[in-house]
Parts: structure tokens; C-alpha cells; sequence
């Protein structure tokens, strides 16, 4: 199984930034895609961002033009801008990879205050 390593998260204040990133145990040539999904208390989880291997992104309406993600390597990282309340949860990076199932990351937690 293929691991995945987050970093990054806390507690911000509304309007303030965070940068979440993880590591895959894995030769980049492997991996198709990455991503970055939140869970709020209550709410099922949701796609926040994704990249493929190519370099096309895709993000949530709710964060367009606030998030962007991006990747070097084996290694995807979420900038977060213009942070809201309603951008709280835990967010848990997802990657795919060519012959091996996709793998979870344990989750970090994202607090913004108002």
C-alpha cells in the first residue's frame, strides 16, 4: 500500500492562508492523479482540488480563485488564500496510481475563525 504523507493545517483566521502538502512513498512515474478533499462535521466528503499527472487541475466552485494546487514530484501541495469559516473540516489528500489501488491520507485538520 501506497502511503501518504500530509502536512500543514491549523487554526487561521478568516481571510488568513495555509498551505497543505503530501508526499507520496512512491515513484512519481506511477501516480496518475492527486488530490485534496475536506470533510465537515456533519457533511460528507467533497472533492476540494485535484491534479493529474499531465497538470490539468480541477476545483470546487467554492474555491475557485482561492485554492490552487499544484505539484513537484511525487509531492502535492494546496495553497489556501482568503481562507472562510465555512472552509473548516479535515482535509485528506487522495492520490491514483497506474497499477496499485489509491490511497488516503490520515487527514489534517483546517480550522479558520471568524
Amino acid at each position: 500500500q501506497v502511503h501518504l504523507v500530509e502536512s500543514g493545517g491549523g487554526l487561521v483566521q478568516a481571510g488568513g492562508s495555509l498551505r497543505l502538502s503530501c508526499a507520496a512513498s512512491i515513484n512519481v512515474f506511477s501516480i496518475t492523479a492527486m488530490g485534496w478533499y475536506r470533510q465537515a462535521p456533519g457533511k460528507q466528503r467533497e472533492l476540494v482540488a485535484s491534479i493529474s499527472i499531465g497538470g490539468s487541475t480541477n476545483y470546487a466552485d467554492s474555491v475557485k480563485g482561492r485554492f490552487t494546487i499544484s505539484r513537484a514530484g511525487n509531492t502535492a501541495s494546496l495553497q489556501m488564500n482568503s481562507l472562510k469559516p465555512e472552509d473548516t473540516g479535515v482535509y485528506y489528500c487522495n492520490a491514483n496510481f497506474r497499477t496499485q489501488p489509491s490511497s488516503w491520507g490520515q487527514g489534517t485538520q483546517v480550522t479558520v475563525s471568524v
